[in-house]
């Protein structure tokens, strides 16, 4: 079985986005534009409500998938279409932008720890102008399993130890896998050889393909292969493992649209200001 081994080593950088909520952008920054077919890999973490207070207020997105993972803090979520919701510690939620819709998300809390990730996934051409779509995904219907000693694996997309995660449908075969690893763990964890991979340590510090050291905040680009070695150093670890089937088509990105030619995107522009969406 080929291993995966690293690539690159990508740190992110602090920004801000929404009303000025306060983050770390590791996939869409200068060092790392996108990895097909991702898009952008955001960690929003604080206990300070100034950093995260004034939320996403409504916003567009055409063309592309955004998906919301919460570790803590409570953040509500609605659109121009109806849908409304709250997102708790340990829930996902995966929204199918498609053809265009108005979203928001706005902390619920006033104070206490604000910590997840978002992530855009690229639409193929042909989905680009599908109807929109959400999967909202409760903690409890996220399978977790302990595919060696020392570590436990929440399946959150692909499959994994015999679980299959709940997001479901999505053109790019994803794999979304939150692994946590005590002290001196290891695991091999398979990967649908063709996909982009990337791991993302988001607490502690992991190990490599051949012990290559992963620092908390550090993105790993992974080869291609039909695996990926992982294991805990000196203390426990949390990682991010996720994979997906490269579109390989051409991308053109404008803000919150992201089509395929420059055309398109100004479609999406004129849609949006008609009322469109």
């Amino acid at each position: 079985m080929s291993e995966r081994r690293i690539l690159r080593r990508i740190r992110g950088t602090d920004t801000s986005d929404g009303a000025g909520v306060r983050l770390k952008r590791i996939i869409g920054q200068p060092g790392l534009d996108m990895l097909d077919p991702f898009l952008l890999l955001d960690e929003f973490r604080s206990d300070s409500a100034d950093d995260y207070i004034a939320g996403f207020p409504e916003h567009p997105h055409r063309g592309f998938e955004t998906v919301t993972y919460m570790l803590a803090g409570h953040m509500r979520h609605g659109d121009n279409h109806g849908n409304r919701g709250d997102l708790g510690p340990g829930s996902v939620q995966w929204m199918t932008a498609g053809r265009g819709i108005l979203h928001s998300e706005m902390p619920q809390q006033e104070n206490g720890l604000m910590w997840g990730f978002q992530l855009w996934v690229n639409l193929p051409a042909a989905d680009k102008l599908t109807a929109p779509r959400y999967q909202d995904i409760a903690p409890e219907r996220i399978p977790s399993v302990r595919p060696a000693e020392g570590v436990t694996a929440k399946v959150i997309a692909g499959t994994l130890a015999g679980a299959t995660g709940p997001v479901e449908g999505i053109a790019t075969a994803p794999v979304y896998l939150d692994l946590a690893l005590e002290a001196g763990a290891r695991v091999d964890i398979p990967l649908p050889e063709g996909h982009h991979a990337f791991a993302y340590v988001f607490d502690g510090e992991a190990a490599g393909v051949a012990g290559q050291k992963l620092a908390r905040g550090e993105l790993a680009v992974l080869s291609d292969g039909a695996s990926v070695r992982l294991a805990g150093l000196d203390a426990p670890a949390r990682v991010l493992l996720v994979a997906g089937r490269p579109l390989d088509e051409p991308v053109a990105r404008y803000g919150p649209f992201v089509m395929n030619t420059p055309e398109q995107i100004h479609e999406a522009i004129a849609d949006f200001r008609a009322g469109r969406f």
